[in-house]
This record gives structure tokens, C-alpha cells and sequence, in this order.
């Protein structure tokens, strides 16, 4: 595995990973992590895709390795989808298939929409298209609440700061996260934990600022113009993406693929890493074989 940095368009940089072998008969893929997250849930699926297939695993801005934007206002879904593009030109990748978790997906999507001949598959879990705050736990309640967290965090962000900093890595925390969401008898607290460190290294109004633009954001539209092969994955008992959000998306992007896994929760890849595993192996080896048969001529797409 190496690293790197890609310059963003603002002249950001953006600190990227980089494993596996290029090669012609397999499609490169990316990875778009959830809001909050430097690539906690892609553990089991980095290992299962192993070292034959090139790819690429960036840190959003103020995430993990990619310090905060220069433009504080630059981190809408938008920036985040431009910031893709860059780290494939800076990785003299051509196209890829990208794979969004949560917010990742509507940061895939974006991509599609505004760098439509970088993307050569999409595989979508465990999110929405759009508006993610109005059914958050089966509700409207985080939207309405937004502004007013927003606007305290904002009067003492050095207090909210040293605060999630102290309570969010521990133990406690993931005690409250299995009560919330996560299934206790799935994961591991070695799996979940750089989830929360993760989280608490992240300046709170950052944090709030892109959750209320990934809020605002919609790529409903773009869903009946994907003519890309694409894969949904959702999870039964999903709290944050209810999974009607993902049969929804998977019916209206024309030709998808839904696998809706039974007793999971928003992090079906590390409770269920041998279902979600085979199943993205299977489809990135048919999005192969698609673009060898119309490579040949037999087939069109």
C-alpha cells in the first residue's frame, strides 16, 4: 500500500491511498466513506478484494490525513465529488468503480453526475440519494434540529470540540453506539472503535457544516439517467438509511442490482463482511466481463 496527496481544485490537498496491481481486465475502484469516517468500514472489504485489483481510498476534506479546506465553505457534496476527479487525475487513473457508504453514496452519485466518463460502476450501500436528515431514524427530527446545533456549536467550538475529543474514543461510547444502532453481536469493538477516534479528530462545525450540505443535497433526477451497471446494498434494520430508501434508489436506476441483507444495521460491511465481500467481488467480476465483451464487439452497453 502507498499514499499520496492530490491537489483539489481550490488548491486543497487531499491525501489518498493506494494498493493493488493495475491492470486492463479489471476495473480500478474507489472508495467514499460516510461522513466522519476515514475507512473503518471498508476493513473487511479491502481485504477481500485483495492485491489483484488497483485501488484508491481518499480521506475527505477535514478527515483523517486531508487537513480542513482553505475555503471552509467548500465542503458540499459537490467538492467532495470535484475532490474524486482530482484524486484520479493525480493517480493517473482513467475510470473506476466507486463505492459509497452512507454519504459516500450521494458522493458517488455526484461524481456520476458531473465526471460521468470516470465512473464505470457504482455499488451503493447503505444510503440515499438525497436528503438523508429527513428519514434519519425513521424521521424528520435531525433536520429540524440541525440549525439550532449548528448555531451553538458555532458560539463554543473549542468547548464542543475538547468535548467530543474526550467522550467520543472510548468505551462508552461504543456502549451507546450498540443501543443506537450497530448490532452488539456483530461487531467487534476493535472494528468499531476507529470509527469514534476518527470522529473525535474532526473539528465539530466541520462536521456540521457537511452534514447540513449533504442534508440539502439531491441526485433523485440522476437516477433514471444511469447507464452505468450498478449494485444497491441495504440493510433490514438500518436506523440512519431506512432500507426503503435503498429499494427505492435500486428501482429507479434502471438495470440496478439490490442485495437488502437481513439483520443489519448502517454497518453491514463490518457485520456482515463475507455477504457484502462476495457479492461486490461478483459484481465488479460482471462489470469486468462487460467491458470485455464490448471491447469485442458482441455486446453494447
Amino acid at each position: 500500500m502507498s499514499w499520496a496527496y492530490a491537489i483539489a481544485g481550490d488548491g486543497s490537498p487531499l491525501f489518498y491511498e493506494s494498493w493493488g496491481q493495475r491492470s486492463p481486465s479489471h476495473a480500478p475502484i474507489l472508495l467514499c466513506d460516510g461522513i466522519g469516517c476515514d475507512g473503518y468500514v471498508w476493513r473487511y472489504l479491502r481485504r477481500d478484494l485483495g492485491t489483484e485489483r488497483f485501488g484508491l481510498h481518499p480521506h475527505y476534506r477535514g478527515h483523517g490525513r486531508t487537513a480542513a479546506p482553505r475555503d471552509p465553505t467548500r465542503i458540499r457534496i459537490e467538492d467532495l465529488a470535484d475532490d474524486v476527479a482530482s484524486v484520479l487525475d493525480d493517480a493517473l487513473v482513467e475510470d473506476v468503480v466507486l463505492v459509497g457508504h452512507s454519504m459516500g453514496v450521494q458522493v458517488a452519485l455526484e461524481t456520476y453526475r458531473r465526471h460521468r466518463a470516470r465512473v464505470r460502476g457504482l455499488v451503493l450501500v447503505c444510503g440515499a440519494p438525497s436528503h438523508p436528515l429527513k428519514t434519519f431514524r425513521g424521521s424528520a427530527q435531525l433536520e429540524e434540529l440541525l440549525p439550532t446545533v449548528q448555531k451553538w456549536i458555532h458560539r463554543v467550538p473549542g468547548v464542543v470540540n475538547r468535548l467530543s475529543r474526550a467522550v467520543l474514543p472510548t468505551r462508552l461510547a461504543y456502549e451507546v453506539a450498540t443501543r443506537l444502532e450497530i448490532r452488539r453481536d456483530l461487531v467487534e469493538p476493535a472494528d468499531f472503535m476507529p470509527y469514534l477516534e476518527g470522529m473525535a479528530r474532526i473539528d465539530t462545525r466541520l462536521f456540521v457544516g457537511m452534514l447540513s450540505a449533504a442534508g440539502q443535497h439531491s441526485a433523485d433526477a440522476l437516477l433514471p439517467e444511469i447507464t452505468v451497471p450498478v449494485l444497491v446494498i441495504g440493510a433490514e434494520r438500518d436506523g440512519f438509511t431506512p432500507p426503503e430508501r435503498s429499494r427505492a434508489m435500486a428501482e429507479a436506476i434502471p438495470g440496478a442490482e439490490l442485495l437488502e441483507i437481513a439483520d443489519a444495521s448502517h454497518t453491514a460491511p463490518i457485520e456482515h463482511p463475507d455477504i457484502v465481500g462476495a457479492r461486490v467481488l461478483h459484481f465488479l467480476r460482471d462489470v469486468d466481463d462487460a467491458k470485455v465483451k464490448k471491447h469485442d464487439g458482441s455486446i453494447t452497453q
